[in-house]
C-alpha cells in the first residue's frame, strides 16, 4: 500500500518507473550488518522526538555527514540551529533507498516545518557506485515525497560534498556528475539548491585530509563552515511569506 501511494505521488509529480527500477528508489530499512542494532531505534527515537517538539520549523535530512551535526558539528548546532527548533534526521550510512522508506515510515509525518535542508547520494556513490542517473532519480523521489506529505515547505537541496583528493578520483567523479543532474531539481519555489563545494577545496580542486581527514566527512571545523555559507540562504527561505 506505501508502495502504491508513493508511485501515484510520483506519477502525480510527473516521476514515472521503468519496468527494471534501480536500487535507489527502492525503499527499505538499512540492513548493513554494522547498521542493524542502531539503525531502527534511531528511526523511532525520532519519531519520538518529532512528536515531544512542540513546533519543527527546520530539518536536516541526510545521511553521517548530516548525522554528525549530533558530534562534530554540536557546538554550532547549538549556535545556529537549536533555537530554530530543528530536527536532525542524519542517518550515517543511509542510501537514497533508505531516505525514502524512512519518509514512508513517518519521519515527517504530522509537522509542518518552513525549511528542510537535504543532502543525500554520497552512499550510493561509495557503497554500489550507483550511475549518477540512478542516484540523481532517487533524489528526485525523495523531493516527490515531501512535495506530497509538506506541502508548504520549502527543499534547500545541496550538492552532495566533494570526497577523493582530486578531480580525477572516480568517486568525486561520480558525485560530480549526480550534482550536475539534480541542481536542475530547482525551481526557485518549492526546491532551492545550493553549492558550497568551492570551500572545501584549493584552487587545484584538491580535497586536503586538514578539510576532511577521511577525504569524506568534514572535520570538526569544517561544521562552522557549512554553517556559515547555508546561513544566508536559510535565513532568506525561512523569513519568506
Amino acid at each position: 500500500m506505501k508502495k502504491l501511494f508513493l508511485i501515484v505521488c510520483l506519477l502525480f509529480t510527473g516521476v514515472t518507473f521503468s519496468a527494471s527500477e534501480p536500487l535507489s528508489i527502492q525503499a527499505q530499512v538499512h540492513s548493513a550488518k554494522w547498521a542493524v542494532e542502531w539503525w531502527m531505534p534511531r528511526h523511532q527515537e525520532k519519531l519520538l522526538e518529532k512528536e515531544q517538539m512542540e513546533n519543527v520549523d527546520l530539518v536536516f535530512l541526510g545521511d553521517s555527514i548530516t548525522h554528525a551535526w549530533e558530534d562534530k558539528g554540536k557546538q554550532v548546532w547549538q549556535q545556529h540551529y537549536a533555537k530554530r527548533n530543528t530536527l536532525n534526521l542524519g542517518f550515517s550510512g543511509d542510501r537514497t533507498e533508505h531516505v525514502l522508506w524512512r519518509l514512508q515510515n513517518g519521519a515527517v509525518a504530522g509537522i509542518d516545518p518552513k525549511l528542510l535542508v537535504l543532502m543525500i547520494g554520497t552512499n550510493n556513490t561509495g557503497h554500489r557506485q550507483d550511475k549518477p542517473e540512478d542516484t540523481a532519480l532517487g533524489i528526485r523521489h525523495i523531493l516527490a515525497f515531501l512535495k506530497t506529505q509538506l506541502p508548504n515547505t520549502k527543499v534547500l537541496l545541496l550538492a552532495i560534498f566533494p570526497r577523493g583528493a582530486s578531480v580525477d578520483d572516480p568517486l568525486r567523479k561520480i558525485n560530480a556528475d549526480i550534482n550536475n543532474i539534480i541542481k536542475d531539481y530547482a525551481d526557485g519555489k518549492y526546491v532551492h539548491y545550493l553549492d558550497i563545494n568551492h570551500l572545501f577545496l584549493d584552487e587545484n580542486g584538491k580535497l586536503s585530509e586538514s578539510v576532511m581527514q577521511d577525504l569524506l566527512h568534514p572535520n570538526k571545523d569544517q561544521y562552522q563552515v557549512w554553517a556559515n555559507a547555508m546561513e544566508p540562504t536559510i535565513t532568506a527561505l525561512m523569513d519568506a511569506k
